[in-house]
């Protein structure tokens, strides 16, 4: 209450000290509307750095008298607005641990590298390095964020997901976002392929896996490639799939969530700015492409629901369940040969090895070896598919050949979820140098089909032993399909069908982290 005016009704003591704690947070709910009705759409404004400020102060506890009023009562009220504020919030429970694990991270009780780069005498504004021989950076503060946001992306609703929950929570974690909006195909890449990315400390995108696959592919087409896949990339779900954030989230430790708590999680993870290595995987086609991917490489059966159910966007992460049972009516065969190898293969001893395929450019047809630009700038020159041979040539001896040559599926890939609610390959990590190949043969049933996708939910497909299924970790692989007949799929972004590569690239770009 303001002024002079009376006090609250006499309580019990349980009620008075819930309403102590929820008359700053009433006051504060009343700022955040105001500011809201104020915002322009669609433009990032700057928000009070009180939570932050005062949590690291060490004052994040119950605020100070009956009305909160004091600076750190004030601190607590707005540490309470960012975690359950504005357009919803999470349960206490979690916000309260999100909160504590925040105030660790920015007085860095728990991050030796950031001492360890203080004495290196690093900028103050340079991202945090990781030591040698560690995995591990933290953002600097204050960090500069390039958001790319997909408006469209999934059900359309990116933006305003971004504006009522993200933004208030970078401001106050001290990151400062620039919000770029996609208004075209290809316009991620674009930018990220030309701009200059020395002024962010981060790129950030808010919408599904195929626009970070933009960015990836973006980042490989530059001169500078080296040092620009350095740059820590952070994805922010906000499309129908969500694969990676699924991933991310998993790995740190968290249960399942839903469409809003993941998002929270991975803002969360953004705002902490814990960033380690993630593998990609170079792909190779027949007619010359090479792509880098992050995610998965498929063809058959889940890649053509990935890409028959576009037209259900709207629908969210329902899109592929209603695209899974209209597949499942017309269920086909794909012929093809595929080969692999094996990740706990020794290295194959020949007496003549065939050269490795050329380095080529991401998204460009590649070069013949022997016509390798001389004067080329060293760092133009993309990592070298030491693993692979071209693909006019058969594959080395010591690679395995599957016998049979028709599949429902073959789907690759490099993290753990396959959607926000299919846990794929429970055994994968961000940079463990494996690609997690699966296969499922013809003859199998529609109804164990079925089987195998609900348990997939939980991850437990492979303990049904079905004798169709197979996985293997591999280091590499070729599929090469008898006809054009079914979809590709890189990242979920479709691919015309031919025979094409890939292999791991151990760690080659950086990727914000949970833990």
């Amino acid at each position: 209450m303001r002024g002079s005016s009376p006090g609250p009704a006499p309580l019990t003591s349980g009620e008075g000290s819930r309403a102590a704690r929820a008359a700053p947070w009433r006051a504060t709910r009343g700022r955040w509307r105001r500011r809201s009705r104020q915002r322009r759409p669609g433009r990032v404004l700057p928000f009070p750095l009180g939570f932050a400020q005062n949590l690291i102060a060490g004052s994040h506890g119950a605020p100070r008298g009956a009305a909160g009023r004091d600076e750190r009562g004030a601190g607590a009220a707005r540490g309470a607005s960012v975690t359950a504020g504005p357009g919803g919030g999470g349960r206490e429970g979690i916000c309260l641990e999100k909160q504590r694990l925040f105030v660790q991270i920015q007085r860095g009780q728990n991050e030796p590298e950031r001492a360890a780069g203080a004495r290196a005498g690093r900028a103050e504004r340079s991202p945090l390095a990781p030591a040698p021989g560690l995995s591990y950076g933290l953002l600097p503060r204050p960090c500069r964020a390039l958001v790319l946001l997909n408006p469209l992306s999934g059900p359309g609703l990116a933006l305003k997901d971004f504006q009522a929950l993200v933004q208030p929570m970078l401001a106050e974690a001290d990151v400062a976002p620039t919000v770029f909006v996609t208004e075209r195909p290809h316009h991620a890449h674009e930018k990220v392929r030309d701009e200059d990315l020395s002024q962010w400390d981060t790129l950030v995108v808010m919408s599904g896996d195929g626009l970070l696959h933009e960015v990836v592919n973006g980042l490989m087409e530059r001169q500078d490639w080296e040092a620009a896949v350095k740059t820590p990339l952070c994805i922010l779900p906000g499309g129908s799939g969500n694969a990676l954030a699924a991933s991310i989230n998993h790995y740190a430790g968290n249960d399942h969530a839903g469409k809003r708590e993941l998002l929270t999680n991975c803002a969360f993870i953004l705002c902490k700015g814990l960033h380690t290595q993630m593998d990609l995987v170079s792909l190779s086609t027949a007619s010359g492409t090479r792509l880098f991917s992050f995610l998965s490489f498929g063809w058959g059966f889940i890649s053509d629901v990935d890409i028959a159910s576009e037209k259900y966007r709207k629908l969210g992460n329902a899109r592929f369940t209603l695209g899974t049972l209209q597949h499942l009516v017309r269920l086909q065969v794909y012929q093809g040969r595929l080969s692999y190898l094996p990740a706990d293969a020794a290295p194959g001893a020949r007496d003549d090895p065939p050269a490795p395929v050329p380095n080529g450019h991401a998204g460009r047809i590649l070069p013949p070896a022997e016509t390798g630009a001389p004067g080329a700038r060293a760092e133009a020159a993309l990592p070298e598919d030491s693993l692979l041979v071209p693909l006019q040539q058969p594959v080395p001896a010591h690679w395995t050949v599957v016998p049979e040559e028709e599949f429902v599926f073959v789907y690759a890939i490099y993290q753990s979820h396959l959607g926000s609610d299919l846990l794929m390959a429970p055994a994968a990590r961000l940079h463990d140098g494996r690609i997690h190949l699966f296969f499922l043969k013809a003859g199998v049933s529609r109804v164990t089909m079925l089987k195998l996708f609900l348990a997939m939910e939980k991850g437990t497909h492979l303990d049904l032993n079905c004798p169709h299924l197979r996985y293997v970790p591999v280091r590499a692989f070729r599929l090469e399909p008898r006809a054009s007949a079914g979809v590709m799929t890189v990242d979920g972004e479709a691919l015309a069908c031919e025979p094409v590569q890939g292999q791991i690239h151990g760690r080659l770009c950086r990727v914000l982290c949970g833990s």
